[in-house]
């Protein structure tokens, strides 16, 4: 470790001291989380929210980090260089320290022992590392500018802010021998240093240099703010996208790095708009979905906070990754920013407070009830939560690769399937009882199985228990094996009339083999489609196969209820639609602006007694 010549003047050298700045004297501690539901604005006036980007909360996709990198997306116009500090109670961010316009990326260690793999810190590995002692070279420093003139001084110099004051470090050695032989050779140093086990460290990315150092223990969370040049609009990398605002970190229970990104609510819709629906699908749909996605982040706010975030970032929450990646066809488009932009601080009501605005991809024909989805009584707790047909939706069946499937299980399979769940065991399915709602959705599947015991499932509950994830099903609207309610009965009825009966009373199970004489005398096979007439009168299909050629059933066919029983040696389920059955289709709010619906009808259709307006 090298000394900066201008440390022999000492202390000296800084005439005059400066103003201790606010961030000297008010603790990053002073940050505090809101309740669920809540919402924090800061003194721009602007709704803040903090949107978890790594973390051990099951909800987000990318787990807690050893390093989190950042980079300014400085080559069009983005800003340059970083500012360190924390967020206080407003989510405003309160300054401790920057970087020159120069630095460009930034990594966020654990302050643990790490190895530098190219752009990487890891636990494992050797060369060149980032140490977790270092030397204490000055402490209670009254201002950044000050502590930072005294870090110069020293080659490997750094400011850190431990407890709520600046000191001056230098160094990072892997172990306290390492560090102790340093001080021998060091006389200005005062002590050997760490952190706790919640500290964190800001080097450039891609070495060894130290930026920066934060340490307020259990509850400390450091924030950078990307550009120290004053840029209107920041745009940062990380993970392989670009966000607007800052980013904040901590260690959560003094393990990994959680990152969370904290920005204006408006600017977290843009980066939700073009995600949860098609970037380019018309404006209307598009404003429909803003007013969905706003009013679900404030509904929620901070339901995740025992995490250290509001909201998380995918589709357990809302879909979220900022401004897009590399790709141009990826991100916001021109069009779902005006969406945003349009309908501004608008959000969905019912009796003045905010709804619950859920959304999925289609329904097949109509929603469902919360009632029958979630339990909930839909009279007092959510009353727009109400099922509607839906006669839109159908506009984009040729678009829409959801609006037919078909789910094969062959008997023995599915048993399989349902054992690996714990039920049924050294069993096998006796029959299969679906009960449909008045909209034609299956809001119960009950299991039969051959030694009398049974289990049932229900559209919402765990990955064991919902109908979608142990069936594996695109939504509640479906058939099995083209069975409605009311079609078996209807169906023996159209047997006793239209069985096929040849050579004087012989009654054929199957078409195979048989042959029709015309009146002129010529023979020909049975082998394609044939219709026959009953002695009613009735014409029929009959296929080559025998039996009654069935067409599959529209799912629709079992609205207005009742229940419907299945044994086969193989279920066939034949279904529409996409989502938990609940609130706004997307491609019907698609189908609607297409026909011309403008986004506060589309949102009052699916959400029947909402009203679109400001929230107090």
């Amino acid at each position: 470790m090298g000394v900066n010549s201008r440390h022999n003047t000492g202390m000296e050298k800084i005439a005059v001291k400066k103003m201790v700045r606010l961030a000297a004297v008010v603790l990053a501690l002073a940050l505090s989380i809101p309740a669920a539901g809540a919402y924090t604005t800061n003194r721009e006036g602007e709704v803040m929210i903090r949107v978890g980007l790594a973390s051990s909360d099951s909800h987000v996709p990318t787990g807690e980090l050893e390093s989190a990198n950042l980079e300014n997306n400085n080559s069009q116009g983005y800003g340059e260089g970083f500012r360190f500090g924390y967020y206080d109670s407003d989510l405003d961010f309160v300054e401790l320290a920057c970087t020159s316009r120069r630095t460009i990326a930034v990594s966020v260690l654990k302050t643990q022992n790490l190895y530098v793999d190219g752009n990487k810190y890891t636990s494992s590995g050797h060369g060149k590392m980032v140490g977790c002692y270092h030397l204490l070279m000055e402490d209670r420093i009254r201002d950044y500018d000050e502590a930072q003139e005294i870090a110069d001084w020293y080659d490997d110099g750094f400011v850190a802010w431990i407890d709520g004051e600046y000191q001056v470090r230098a160094g990072s050695y892997a172990t306290k021998e390492e560090a102790e032989d340093a001080q021998y050779q060091e006389e200005d140093a005062i002590d050997i240093v760490g952190t706790s086990s919640y500290g964190m460290s800001v080097v450039e990315t891609g070495t060894n240099h130290i930026l920066f150092q934060f340490d307020e223990g259990s509850s400390g969370k450091l924030a950078i703010q990307p550009d120290v040049t004053g840029a209107e609009e920041t745009r940062t990398w990380f993970d392989g996208w670009k966000y607007r605002g800052g980013f904040q970190y901590h260690r959560r229970n003094g393990g990994n790095l959680t990152v969370v990104n904290v920005l204006p609510l408006e600017d977290y819709i843009t980066g939700v708009n073009c995600y949860e629906m098609g970037r380019e699908w018309p404006l209307e749909a598009l404003k429909a979905q803003a007013l969905c996605a706003r009013t679900y982040a404030l509904k929620g706010m901070g339901k995740h906070s025992g995490y250290g975030f509001d909201i998380c970032n995918s589709a357990s929450c809302q879909v979220y990754h900022g401004m897009g990646s590399n790709r141009s066809d990826i991100g916001p488009s021109d069009v779902s920013i005006q969406a945003v932009r349009e309908t501004e601080g608008q959000v969905v009501l019912y009796n003045g407070k905010l709804a619950e605005t859920l959304y999925s991809s289609s329904f097949g024909g109509a929603s469902e009830d919360a009632a029958n989805v979630w339990g909930t009584d839909t009279k007092t707790a959510h009353p727009y939560l109400r099922g509607v047909v839906d006669p839109y939706e159908a506009d984009l069946d040729d678009r829409n690769s959801m609006s037919s499937w078909t789910v094969t299980w062959p008997a023995k399979e599915l048993a399989s399937r349902l054992q690996g769940y714990g039920y049924g065991v050294g069993a096998s399915i006796d029959f299969l009882e679906l009960k449909y709602s008045e909209l034609g959705n299956v809001i119960q599947l009950v299991v039969h199985w051959n030694n009398g015991q049974s289990n049932s499932f229900s559209p919402s509950g765990s990955t064991r228990t919902s109908i979608r994830s142990v069936f594996d099903v695109k939504s509640i609207r479906f058939t099995v094996n083209n069975e409605t309610v009311g079609r078996r009965e209807s169906r023996a009825r159209d047997d006793q009339e239209e069985r096929l009966t040849v050579n004087g009373g012989q009654e054929l199970d199957s078409l195979d083999g048989a042959y029709v004489i015309s009146g002129g005398g010529s023979l020909s096979r049975l082998d394609e489609e044939a219709y026959g007439i009953s002695g009613s009168g009735t014409v029929f299909e009959i296929g080559a196969g025998g039996g009654s050629g069935e067409k599959p059933v529209d799912p629709g066919a079992n609205q207005g209820g009742g229940t419907v029983e299945v044994s086969a040696s193989t279920y066939v389920f034949q279904g529409g639609g996409l989502g938990h059955q609940l609130g706004m289709s997307q491609y019907g709010a698609n189908a609607m602006a297409r026909r011309g619906f403008t986004g506060e009808e589309i949102v009052e259709f699916y959400f029947p007694g909402v009203r679109v307006g400001f929230h107090d």
